[in-house]
C-alpha cells in the first residue's frame, strides 16, 4: 500500500515535470499572479536552493539511502501513527522523483517561483520532501510526549 502511494506521488511529479521539460522549457516563465508567482522553468544541477553544484552522484546516493531507510520504517513496527508514515511516504517520493530526474536528465527540473518570497524556484518533489519533514517533525514531537506522559 504504501508503494502505491509513493509510485502515485511519483508519477504526478514526473508528469508535471515532463510538462515543464516539453512546454515550459520553451516559454522560460508564465505569469500566474503577477509579482507573486510564476511558473519558470529551471534546471538545477545542485540541492536544495542550488548549493552544492555538479555533485549528482551524492544526490543520488543520499536519495537512496533515504528511501531504503524510510521503507525499512514503513514496514517496521517503528512508525506507530497514520502521521509518521504519511511523512515518511511523502520524504521517499520526493527523493525518488528528483532522483529519476539526477539519473535520466543528470539535473532536476523546477517550476514553481515565488517571486514576491526569494530567488528561488523549486518543484513538487521538493514540495513532498519539506511536508514530509515537517510532518516528521511534529510526529517525533508528539511522540516523545507520548512516551513521557
Amino acid at each position: 500500500m504504501y508503494e502505491l502511494a509513493i509510485a502515485l506521488l511519483i508519477a504526478l511529479d514526473q508528469i508535471i515535470k515532463r510538462w515543464a521539460l516539453n512546454d515550459l522549457q520553451y516559454k522560460g516563465s508564465i505569469s500566474v499572479i503577477k509579482d507573486v508567482f510564476n511558473l519558470t522553468y529551471v534546471e538545477n544541477r545542485g540541492a536544495a536552493f542550488g548549493l552544492f553544484q555538479n555533485n549528482q552522484w551524492v544526490f543520488i546516493v543520499v536519495a537512496l539511502i533515504a528511501s531504503i531507510i524510510g521503507l525499512y520504517f514503513l514496514h517496521s513496527n517503528k512508525l506507530s501513527s497514520k502521521l509518521g508514515k504519511l511523512s515518511v511516504v511523502l520524504i521517499i517520493a520526493g527523493a525518488l522523483g528528483n532522483l529519476i530526474d539526477r539519473i535520466r536528465l543528470d539535473y532536476v527540473v523546477d517550476y514553481f517561483d515565488f517571486v514576491f518570497v526569494w530567488n528561488y524556484v523549486f518543484n513538487l518533489a521538493d514540495c513532498f520532501i519539506v511536508v514530509g519533514t515537517f510532518l516528521l517533525c511534529v510526529y517525533v514531537i508528539i511522540s516523545d510526549n507520548k512516551q513521557k506522559n
